[in-house]
């Protein structure tokens, strides 16, 4: 199977897999996402080796839901061949229409490399939307935890359960606002901090932490969610993304307290809509037993007593 991805990735357009996930109607397979040609509309240094791209594709930014991720490749390039998987980060409009997405990185690899390069009118595949996205906040106090490039899914969540966007097709509705909307976001250091003037809304307490101490709490994000538990309003709901350490403190303390938690998952992908198995996590089923689950299609958003 990773053969076949690999030949028609390389020679052929990533729609034709797309449709024929379609066509044979293969259980699980993601049935909604598209393909198309983007154009970068704008490039931003956001933080030390992190940047944001803006990417005009209205057909995805219509669909796409807080949460849920998309595929991005350089045309006609083999090394690297394969796509990489970007969560959203916000939408964009146009005269009042969507017209594309926006997607935060940190340069690690040759892929990341490349894009750092890209400029205003340069073109890459983009397929999506994929995988499932948060669910709709409930919570009266709604808490997301972010390490590193982490931050990434929750200005989306932030502006979804604030009502400033609207996002999915069908439009997803809140139907009550929580009363109490709080970022907890860490890093390394400040100079590692991505996006923090976009954050700067009404209704959303952000706090920080820094691993050095350079900005915020000197500690672990873990330690402003434990402060937040021994508050006289301590979170019943929590999003979290970051490294697999942090996320799994932080599913520990949530299932502790019986709050409800739901987990990102940072994983390695090939196809992103679920042909290639490449990305399987091990998830605990209602019977209690223990199987795997592929993250692009079934995640990459777990309730954390699955994965616990």
């Amino acid at each position: 199977m990773i053969r076949l991805i690999r030949c028609t990735i390389g020679r052929w357009n990533i729609s034709h897999m797309i449709e024929a996930s379609r066509e044979t109607s293969l259980p699980g397979m993601m049935p909604a996402a598209i393909q198309q040609l983007a154009t970068v509309v704008e490039t931003e240094e956001m933080a030390k080796d992190t940047y944001r791209v803006r990417l005009r594709c209205p057909e995805i930014a219509s669909r796409i839901v807080p949460g849920q991720f998309f595929m991005v490749r350089v045309p006609g390039e083999t090394d690297p061949l394969l796509g990489r998987p970007f969560a959203l980060y916000d939408i964009f409009t146009e005269q009042g229409e969507k017209a594309g997405v926006d997607f935060g990185y940190v340069v690690v690899g040759k892929m990341t490399g490349l894009m750092r390069q890209w400029r205003t009118g340069d073109e890459c595949e983009i397929w999506g939307p994929l995988g499932n996205g948060f669910p709709i906040p409930t919570a009266k106090h709604l808490m997301m935890i972010a390490g590193g490039i982490g931050q990434t899914p929750f200005l989306a969540v932030a502006r979804e359960a604030l009502g400033q966007t609207v996002y999915g097709a069908p439009s997803r509705r809140i139907v009550s606002k929580p009363s109490r909307l709080t970022l907890c976001y860490g890093a390394r250091s400040s100079e590692y901090l991505a996006g923090l003037d976009d954050f700067a809304m009404d209704g959303l307490d952000v706090r920080i932490s820094t691993d050095d101490g350079s900005r915020g709490h000197h500690g672990f994000v873990t330690d402003l969610l434990d402060e937040a538990f021994q508050s006289e309003s301590p979170p019943d709901g929590v999003y979290c993304c970051g490294p697999e350490p942090m996320m799994h403190a932080v599913a520990e303390r949530c299932i502790e307290r019986g709050v409800s938690c739901w987990l990102s998952l940072e994983t390695p992908m090939a196809c992103g809509f679920g042909a290639c198995f490449s990305c399987v996590t091990k998830v605990r089923l209602e019977d209690g037993n223990w199987d795997y689950r592929r993250t692009c299609v079934e995640g990459p958003v777990f309730e954390a007593g699955r994965l616990a």
